[in-house]
């Protein structure tokens, strides 16, 4: 499967090629559920969905969920110590400038608590809905961003990285964030540009071999130039993901995204799981450059999610 081609051939989603930033139009749906079609969201949360790129959901899970999942990422949080001997110690991200640990990757193959929930029906129905098709995990991680020493994620739309470094053809995919401690204004939130999920921002800079090494602390390149950032933000302003513990936020993979640093005491801790569809499966990717590993895209494991129901305990 390859990108669509614009009518002089060339890929519509290009990008770190030029010497000059762009803003061109989203040439694939966002949702591509059939009208008619019955799903798990209403009526005005797919229009909200479609319109602003993103939809936050209240009480998706209980406390008690949510309990049992803060205990298995306090668990995991061991590994940095070599104290689990079930993680991959290269899926272990550190923070830019200590030994904080800041993401935990492919959490859904190193977990079963976690792969019960990605298969979870309340999360990879959603997906399956809004994608109009069956869905495999692309990507998973815990982001642990610790109190004091929580350092940013830049504005980044995650579709460029995962169309130019991993070969994701179509903007067919989503992400899900589950708050696993409270979010606030002062701890590091999740931050949204609405409507920018229909735009697509061509970035510049040349992509260096194994960026994958640098981008996972700290991205510099395929992050868009302030220009563009200024033009998206006068278009849609900046909405805040905020709430308690279990708060859900899907949001399209063009939409653009990022989080402030974290200098408060109170942890902001969240699980991430991409849900791609099967017929988006990741080709050669197409800055030409060699493919990130299996535990940042998924590639060779590939398998869909068969949903599951029920409590998670």
């Amino acid at each position: 499967m390859s990108a669509v081609l614009d009518h002089s051939g060339r890929d519509p989603y290009e990008s770190r090629v030029a010497s000059t930033p762009e803003i061109v139009g989203r040439v694939d749906p966002v949702v591509y559920a059939r009208a008619g079609d019955k799903g798990p969201l209403t009526r005005e949360q797919l229009r909200q969905y479609e319109s602003q790129g993103f939809l936050e959901i209240d009480n998706l899970f209980d406390a008690g969920e949510i309990e049992t999942l803060l205990a298995e990422l306090d668990r995991l949080r061991r590994a940095r110590d070599g104290l689990d001997r079930e993680i991959d110690p290269e899926t272990l991200i550190l923070e830019p400038h200590s030994r904080e640990l800041r993401s935990i990757f492919a959490i859904h193959a190193q977990s079963a608590l976690f792969a019960r929930l990605a298969s979870d029906e309340r999360l990879a129905g959603i997906a399956r809905y809004l994608l109009g098709d069956e869905v495999y995990i692309h990507q998973s991680r815990l982001n642990y961003k610790p109190g004091f020493f929580g350092k940013e994620f830049y504005w980044h739309s995650d579709f460029e990285t995962w169309h130019i470094e991993d070969g994701m053809p179509r903007m067919r995919a989503l992400s899900i964030s589950i708050a696993l401690t409270r979010n606030t204004s002062y701890n590091g939130p999740l931050m949204l540009i609405p409507g920018s999920h229909k735009r697509y921002v061509r970035c510049v800079g040349e992509t260096p071999d194994d960026h994958y090494k640098q981008s996972l602390r700290k991205q510099e390149y395929g992050v868009p130039d302030p220009g563009s950032l200024q033009q998206l933000y006068a278009d849609g302003g900046i909405a805040t993901a905020t709430g308690p513990a279990g708060k859900i936020v899907v949001f399209d993979c063009n939409t653009m995204h990022g989080s402030n640093s974290n200098i408060s005491p109170l942890p902001r801790s969240n699980v991430f799981l991409v849900y791609n569809s099967v017929s988006n499966r990741l080709v050669t990717p197409f800055g030409k450059k060699a493919p990130r590993p299996e535990f940042v895209a998924t590639r060779k494991t590939f398998a869909p999610i068969a949903p599951v129901s029920g409590r998670i305990a």
